[in-house]
């Protein structure tokens, strides 16, 4: 069968993160969205986005072919469901539909003349950015499940101080000496030739994916997951960082998420809780005002590429769109659009040429190249947030 992850109408209320990628590929718990459905399904995926991300995210369609909603989260339930989808038939939450069978020579989809299966278990979907933190803890429990069932942990070494050891798994070639780990409250994972330094404290659930580092000394509440070739140091709290993203020295980061190739400077702190304990807003692109998020803590949004320098402080429930720069004393303002340079005294252009000049630096840094389409997908998301930067 030939599966297709499709954004589905929670895209815009993802952005700034599917600016640069589907739907499919944000990351929650230890696994993207579509990691979590190609290991369930025993079968690759392909995409339905937007036309700009097409070239680097294409869809492949066959004679028959079951289309998901990629803000839905698999479990073993949903995944068997899907699995056993035949013509004419859709899966159903409430109102939503979660995925359908189509075949290729349809011109439309009619639901109504669709078999319509309730699916009435609970299953976690990622609705809003503040979702990707709030609903991390019970994504990487689903994750620590999918991925350890049935293997063996590597030995945890002796120096080590652990609490609820049975609650934690460490992969091949993974680094970790005199560290303190608490599974006490959700699962700890350790990915692939990861690295947690000396001194670390970490409560779960916790998720260091493949090739990441964790510095000296760091203490890291859950629930947490650091991506892949991360490296984060300091104070961290619930927070999610896709992959290939640094806050590598002493600062706070809580209730927040970072896209991929953000890097922020030494010092950098996030407030997560408003002085009077109010109810944290949020800049909505749907609405391009700010959005109820009926949430008490709430702190950093940052889109991919984007950096800070040190010392930089942001405010309760700020957004930073993808490819800015962000640096000097003050708080800088909580909506910071796409390919902004500046800070607290005001902000200028950060053309796509410097832009790209950092980008290809910094990605060969991790022996990754800046493609063209790379390039074509951020050029194309500077031009349709330079409404934002001329407000």
């Amino acid at each position: 069968m030939n599966y297709i992850l499709f954004d589905g109408p929670c895209r815009n209320s993802l952005l700034p993160f599917t600016y640069t990628r589907p739907v499919a590929d944000i990351r929650v718990g230890i696994l993207t969205i579509r990691e979590k459905w190609e290991m369930y399904l025993g079968y690759t995926t392909t995409t339905l986005t937007e036309d700009y991300l097409s070239n680097k995210y294409p869809m492949v369609e066959m004679d028959e072919n079951v289309m998901i909603n990629a803000s839905y989260v698999p479990n073993f339930e949903l995944a068997e469901m899907v699995k056993s989808l035949e013509e004419n038939q859709a899966i159903f939450k409430d109102e939503d539909v979660i995925a359908f069978f189509t075949k290729d020579t349809q011109d439309d989809v009619d639901f109504e003349s669709y078999e319509a299966i309730e699916f009435n278990a609970e299953v976690i979907k990622v609705e809003h950015t503040w979702d990707i933190f709030s609903k991390n803890g019970n994504a990487i429990a689903e994750d620590f499940e999918l991925l350890t069932k049935g293997r063996k942990s590597q030995p945890i070494p002796a120096s080590n101080n652990t609490i609820e050891a049975s609650n934690i798994f460490i992969e091949e070639g993974a680094k970790l000496e005199f560290v303190t780990l608490n599974a006490t409250n959700g699962p700890i994972y350790i990915g692939k030739d990861a690295e947690i330094m000396e001194g670390s404290i970490i409560r779960g659930p916790f998720a260091l994916c493949d090739y990441a580092t964790v510095k000296l000394g760091a203490k890291i509440y859950g629930p947490t997951t650091v991506g892949p070739h991360s490296k984060v140091g300091g104070e961290v709290n619930n927070s999610v960082i896709f992959g290939y993203s640094n806050k590598g020295h002493d600062g706070f980061l809580g209730n927040s998420v970072l896209g991929e190739w953000c890097n922020l400077g030494a010092d950098t702190n996030n407030s997560n809780l408003k002085n009077n304990y109010a109810e944290v807003r949020l800049w909505s692109y749907e609405t391009e005002g700010f959005a109820r998020t009926g949430l008490q803590f709430c702190g950093l949004m940052m889109g991919d590429h984007s950096k800070c320098g040190i010392n930089t402080m942001f405010n309760t429930g700020t957004v930073v769109g993808v490819s800015s720069n962000i640096f000097g004393s003050g708080f800088p303002r909580n909506f910071v659009p796409s390919f902004s340079w500046g800070g607290n005294s005001g902000f200028t252009t950060y053309l796509t040429k410097k832009a790209f000049e950092v980008a290809k630096v910094v990605m060969q840094r991790r022996s990754i190249e800046f493609t063209q389409q790379d390039a074509d997908i951020l050029e194309h998301v500077f031009e349709i947030t330079q409404k934002y930067r001329t407000k």
